[in-house]
């Protein structure tokens, strides 16, 4: 009886064996400035409907796990929302401290001065540095629905940016629908902020409106608001899923210059949620854009789905039941024959665009009504049980007989 232990093969030129047509006619080239990255899922993220508010317990082990995959800064939340929040915010903000992290913190905020004094409290408290993230409403549609002027919004920009510089924050000024609003309007925010002492501003998809080419056309038009004004200004991206273009959108931001992106874990958030960080990360991973130590995305997602109570479909990219099995034969048969050349670089790319073995996974083979003998051969061998025709046999009936793939426990009753 054949079996499929692994036999190592002659080396092979990796680089061959995949054509890449991702990198052809100039396309996903390495952009030039560095990538950094805003996590949400602590403020921004919890906005959804459906999600459970974690114990300040849950978010610390989110925030803990924010830190080892790399994120550059997180929101910890909006204290401006009431003594609650305001001791999650302190909390945390000393956990960084106590526990030495290297992840920076900022806070959300309306720009209105009540917002932003309890993040100068709280970054006194804590002693440590804390960014003020003040955001307006930008396009006509929210100006109408407001009832807002925009000489009013200027005076609230500036008097709430002045105030939080004054007071010795770090200010991202944001403005919301940007994707939406007219370029007088945009120019005309972005300056006052600027001018008042903000040194990053965010440009925001807020309802998901954007496609690619739009994300590009703005985020280019803001690097020459920006540029008139002759000052340093770091421009990030905020993006939502209502077209289901969160990820692609914070890519086509990044390849137009935008220094930082934000998402969330599972992209949770207000309506279908905002850009999934961790599908974000995945792909600029893979296009060798980051090299950030992804080993802990699972742990990260897995994390907040159960503080937030938002579970994984199992078909979820990466960290879902199914990304890395197969239960169709030829499928199937094609892994089983790499891990036989004993290359687990082969095996986990021979038929997935994904290596399972980058995020902290391995392949899995399994029995079903669409496998082949293969299938049941590697299952027998990964138990330790030797593939005896009648074995084989026994299994390979029942997954046909079945209308889903087999657990475990079910094969083994069948053996017994």
């Amino acid at each position: 009886m054949t079996t499929y232990n692994a036999v190592m093969s002659a080396p092979v030129d990796r680089e061959k064996l995949i054509y890449d047509w991702n990198v052809q006619d100039g396309g996903s080239k390495k952009p030039t400035q560095k990538i950094f990255f805003d996590d949400e899922s602590l403020r921004d993220g919890l906005q959804s409907p459906s999600v459970t508010n974690p114990s300040i317990e849950d978010k610390i082990r989110i925030f803990h796990l924010m830190d080892a995959l790399g994120i550059d800064i997180a929101d910890i939340g909006l204290p401006g929302a009431g003594p609650h929040v305001q001791a999650n915010v302190l909390r945390l903000a000393q956990e960084k401290v106590s526990a030495k992290m290297k992840i920076a913190l900022c806070c959300a905020g309306r720009t209105v001065i009540a917002d932003i004094e309890p993040v100068v409290e709280i970054s006194q408290k804590a002693g440590v540095p804390i960014r003020s993230d003040v955001f307006i409403g930008s396009s006509p549609i929210r100006r109408y629905a407001e009832d807002w002027d925009l000489s009013r919004m200027l005076a609230h920009t500036r008097e709430a940016v002045s105030f939080a510089v004054k007071h010795n924050l770090s200010v991202m000024y944001v403005t919301e629908d940007t994707i939406r609003a007219d370029p007088e309007t945009i120019r005309a925010l972005y300056t006052a902020a600027i001018e008042s002492g903000a040194r990053t501003i965010c440009v925001c998809d807020t309802v998901g409106h954007g496609v690619p080419d739009g994300v590009r056309a703005l985020i280019r038009f803001v690097q020459e608001v920006v540029a008139e004004t002759r000052q340093k200004v770091r421009i990030e991206w905020h993006g939502h899923q209502d077209r289901g273009l969160g990820v692609i959108n914070s890519i086509a931001a990044i390849e137009a210059g935008a220094d930082c992106v934000h998402g969330t874990g599972l992209g949770i958030g207000e309506r279908v949620g905002n850009t999934p960080m961790d599908q974000l990360l995945v792909n600029l991973k893979l296009l060798g854009w980051i090299t950030n130590d992804l080993q802990k995305l699972a742990d990260y997602c897995r994390a907040v789905s159960q503080a937030c109570k938002v579970p994984i479909p199992k078909n979820y990219p990466v960290v879902g039941e199914d990304a890395f099995e197969t239960g169709t034969g030829v499928h199937a048969a094609a892994v089983i024959k790499a891990f036989k050349k004993g290359d687990a670089w082969l095996a986990n790319r021979v038929y997935s665009g994904v290596p399972a073995d980058e995020f902290g996974f391995e392949q899995k083979i399994r029995v079903g009504p669409m496998c082949g003998k293969s299938n049941v051969i590697w299952w027998l061998e990964k138990e330790g049980l030797e593939p005896t025709p009648q074995r084989i046999d026994t299994v390979f009936a029942a997954a046909k007989r079945s209308d889903r793939v087999l657990t475990d426990n079910e094969i083994k009753e069948i053996l017994k």
